[in-house]
């Protein structure tokens, strides 16, 4: 009795133990599938095909860039460089088959190319040039960048139609870049579990000394290594422009850091050693879940961006614990534990599935009469679209619409993964302000497909049928900003230029407005024009620089408020008196600025009202009501005259 009561007891601790070795072991996947099952209880549009579907595409390019990164990691590497390396390969393949004719296969081939040599001469620096890897990776970043930027001139680059199936779908279902995404993930299972280089990673990894005392050429399995990353880089940038029809040069900025997270989400160590290709799978769609649910969820950019960083904290607090209890190194190809992890994945999906259904009961039946829409704006980290959301949210309270708002944060991947969002969780109407007007369109096409009117604000969308645009004319005020400065300096007079974020539409049409409306005033010289980014704090570092090179310049066009209340400071005494800067945008800080006349004049564009006229207009598309092609805000020239009775 005694003994079959010890039995017992330690069959129950031995239970115990197992489990929690099992959550030990599989994190990142007991992570993915309790973050399902919250997103499908807390939101009833979660738990759809299309949405399912739109996770998965979302996750493909973070994946990508997460396997060739997971081969870095796993060697005790790091790679900064991987989304710099993905935009210049894409315009590399755009560059070559539309503006120089060269076949499409071997464009393709040329862009691999691109991304390989960058990861060649990754390794080369790190390898025989010992730098470290944060900086050599660094350095490739910004250099990879602004090649990009050099050979695009700053625009994006139509995509040539045969590689732009990759952003299809197969049979009107199955994405593309989904399917290219396993397949990148079989081939970096192979060669983690099955080549000599794999074990060779693992190896220079757990014990780089002891790698090259038992034989290995380290320095060649670090090219090999690092050209690898960059190739799958180079994928991934096609995919991504693929999807956004053009190639963007500034896509995938700051998805190195996705990337790098989704490794390390999954399960791998940044000391070396561990690491596999599955882990970083899940690492992927954990991000992709979190970032499609709390878009559903109507929380806020700025909380997403919280989430995401306490969820990286977490994973890698789990490696530390795991490591500690002595849970099994998550590397490829140790052979007893594979029929294990297999058990264990099947064993997941069962009860993920079983568990979601039960859940997906809550939203049986609910439905609501209010209307909703969905609102992206390109960036939340300037006023002037802060103000174009305030404006959208006070009419839509008026109006009793519940209205979710999205970040892009200047990235038009991102917006395109939101307007899926929207267009998936069957919103009555979407109003979008793109972060590029070509980069915008398929996803309009997307929400047109499924009966969702689309209302574009303050940028249009091209090659995509929209009910409307709300907007201001860019070039028109860009036109007035520059006649405004001319008249102040009386025609003649030294002047520079700050323009926007190069890429963007705003950017390229505003530049166009400054000069066509220089052409009447041969006397006055630009003898800089440099992009700040539409940045305050650029804005200041740039004007400082230029006032090193042209100390005696005499007026300022920035391309936005913010740009010229950086250069303000820049000039300091100098604003206002012996320089005239004008703005654009007509912000609370820019027109405050003009009251105290260190701001000569803004071009104002009444960004709340672009808001509202937007909300209005998307609810008369949604009762069908015609709506002219383009409703125009008028802009207005405001100076230190006119400034006290200006509403914005």
């Amino acid at each position: 009795m005694a003994t079959d009561t010890l039995k017992s007891s330690g069959t129950g601790a031995g239970g115990a133990a197992g489990v929690r070795r099992l959550l030990l072991d599989n994190g990142a996947l007991t992570a993915l599938i309790v973050l399902v099952i919250a997103m499908s209880a807390l939101s009833g549009d979660f738990l759809t095909t299309d949405n399912l579907l739109n996770v998965g595409v979302q996750a493909a390019v973070t994946a990508i860039l997460a396997f060739g990164a997971t081969f870095v990691i796993v060697a005790a590497g790091i790679d900064l460089s991987v989304g710099s390396v993905a935009a210049l390969s894409a315009t590399v393949l755009a560059w070559s088959a539309t503006s120089h004719g060269v076949p499409v296969f071997l464009a393709v081939v040329l862009a691999v190319a691109t991304g390989v040599a960058a990861g060649l001469v990754n390794g080369f620096l790190i390898a025989y040039g010992k730098l470290p890897p944060f900086i050599a990776t660094l350095a490739m970043l910004s250099v990879g960048r602004g090649l990009a930027l050099v050979i695009s001139a700053g625009s994006p680059i139509a995509f040539p139609g045969s590689v732009s199936h990759l952003g299809d779908t197969l049979g009107g279902w199955l994405p593309v870049p989904v399917l290219v995404m396993v397949l990148m993930g079989l081939i970096a299972a192979f060669v983690l579990g099955r080549t000599y280089i794999g074990r060779s990673m693992y190896a220079i990894g757990g014990n780089e000394e002891a790698a090259r005392l038992s034989g290995l050429r380290v320095n060649k399995q670090k090219l090999a290594i690092y050209a690898l990353s960059g190739l799958f880089a180079a994928v991934a940038g096609v995919v991504l422009a693929a999807r956004l029809s053009s190639a963007q040069p500034q896509a995938a900025n700051g998805y190195e850091l996705d990337a790098i997270a989704a490794v390390v989400i999954g399960g791998a160590s940044l000391a070396g050693g561990t690491g596999k290709a599955s882990g970083t799978l899940i690492g992927a769609l954990i991000l992709a879940v979190l970032r499609n649910g709390l878009n559903l969820l109507n929380v806020s950019a700025f909380w997403q961006q919280v989430v995401i960083g306490v969820v990286i904290a977490l994973a890698v607090l789990l490696d530390t614990v795991r490591r500690k209890a002595g849970a099994t190194p998550l590397a490829a190809g140790t052979g007893g534990n594979k029929g294990r992890q297999a058990g264990t994945y099947a064993l997941a999906a069962v009860v993920t599935v079983a568990l979601v259904a039960a859940t997906s009961l809550l939203h049986t039946g609910s439905s609501s009469a209010t209307p909703k829409f969905g609102l992206s704006l390109s960036t939340l980290n300037n006023p002037f679209f802060v103000q174009i959301r305030a404006g959208a949210q006070a009419e839509a309270r008026k109006q009793g619409v519940d209205l979710t708002v999205t970040d892009a944060q200047n990235d038009a991947s991102q917006q395109a993964n939101q307007l899926q969002n929207f267009t998936s969780s069957g919103l009555g109407a979407i109003i979008v302000n793109p972060v590029d007007s070509d980069a915008a369109s398929n996803s309009v096409k997307a929400a047109d497909k499924a009966g969702i009117p689309v209302i574009a604000v303050d940028r249009g969308v091209n090659n995509a049928t929209t009910a409307t645009l709300v907007a201001s004319d860019n070039v028109t005020g860009g036109e007035l900003a520059a006649k405004t400065l001319a008249q102040k300096l009386g025609g003649q007079g030294k002047i520079v230029i700050l323009q926007g974020q190069a890429g963007t539409s705003a950017a390229r049409e505003r530049a166009q407005g400054f000069a066509n409306g220089l052409k009447a005033y041969p006397g006055i010289q630009v003898v800089a024009q440099q992009p700040a980014d539409f940045d305050r704090t650029k804005g200041l570092d740039v004007m400082s620089n230029l006032l090193q090179a042209h100390p005696d310049v005499q007026g300022v066009i920035a391309a936005n408020d913010e740009m010229a209340l950086g250069a303000i400071k820049a000039l300091g005494s100098k604003a206002g008196s012996s320089v005239s800067v004008i703005g654009f945008d007509g912000t609370p800080d820019g027109l405050t600025a003009v009251k105290n006349g260190t701001l000569y004049a803004s071009v104002a564009q009444q960004p709340s009202q672009l808001g509202k006229i937007a909300v209005d207009n998307a609810l008369k598309a949604v009762k069908d009501q015609k709506l002219p092609s383009a409703i125009k805000v008028p802009v207005k020239v405001v100076t230190k005259d006119n400034v006290a009775g200006f509403t914005g």
